[in-house]
């Protein structure tokens, strides 16, 4: 009997880790479901909004749409912590496919100082910069053609700048929304929130070009405002 005692206590300090890890796990997914119902709000509010949002016939041909929202005052500065967001892109038939988690750091931009919430959206305007997804990292301005994006019903890629872009990028601060240059931020997958909300190790690739992975259902409300406001093609 007396070597019961130290197995016992083995396998409470066993049973303790895994609950410990456990816990880890079922946070991690809490916290990522938060970001993609924040996303997926951003993305209701912008285009609730016709003449204020981003135009249609912007979203109609967009490849891929990314957000990235601010949780909480100061939670998003980008050019200090950076953000975290997410990014569905197009399958070959049109429609939007499984989600890939990303961060987004290393532009600057005035207007933030101070740490006012601030939401960022890119609108990945051809199938080549879902190459650039999937890659360990990318530079908006730099790897891929950025621009400020047009805004409102009516609004039209007027100018030669404009018309060869091929990322649009909008910021939204206390209220307004409108397109800004995020030259020279660096966008990554994040894989630690894909495994949180897939419940396994899944990279960019085979969500973002393979197309093959089932959506999870916590992705479902960023989903369907995309499916909303840009229906299969």
């Amino acid at each position: 009997m007396r070597y019961n005692a130290p197995m016992t206590k083995l396998t409470a300090v066993f049973s303790l880790g895994i609950c410990f890890a456990l816990s880890l796990t079922a946070a991690a997914a809490s916290k990522e479901a938060d970001r993609i119902n924040n996303a997926a709000a951003v993305m209701h509010e912008i285009m609730a909004t016709p003449d204020k949002g981003i135009p249609h016939s912007i979203l109609e041909h967009a490849a891929c749409v990314a957000v990235i929202p601010a949780f909480k005052k100061g939670a998003f500065i980008i050019g200090a912590e950076g953000g975290k967001g997410i990014v569905s892109c197009r399958r070959q038939n049109g429609s939007w496919g499984s989600p890939s988690m990303l961060t987004v750091g290393g532009a600057s931009f005035g207007f933030q100082a101070g740490g006012q919430s601030t939401d960022v959206v890119m609108v990945i305007r051809n199938r080549k910069g879902i190459d650039f997804l999937t890659k360990d990292k990318f530079e908006v301005g730099g790897d891929l053609s950025a621009a400020a994006g047009p805004v409102g019903r009516d609004a039209t890629a007027g100018t030669d700048a404009l018309a060869s872009a091929e990322i649009y990028t909008y910021s939204r601060s206390r209220g307004l929304f409108a397109g800004i240059s995020l030259k020279g931020a660096v966008v990554k997958p994040d894989n630690d929130g894909n495994k949180a909300i897939y419940g396994k190790r899944v990279d960019a690739a085979a969500l973002l070009k393979e197309g093959n992975t089932a959506s999870p259902a916590v992705a479902e409300p960023f989903l369907a405002e995309l499916r909303k406001y840009s229906p299969k093609k």
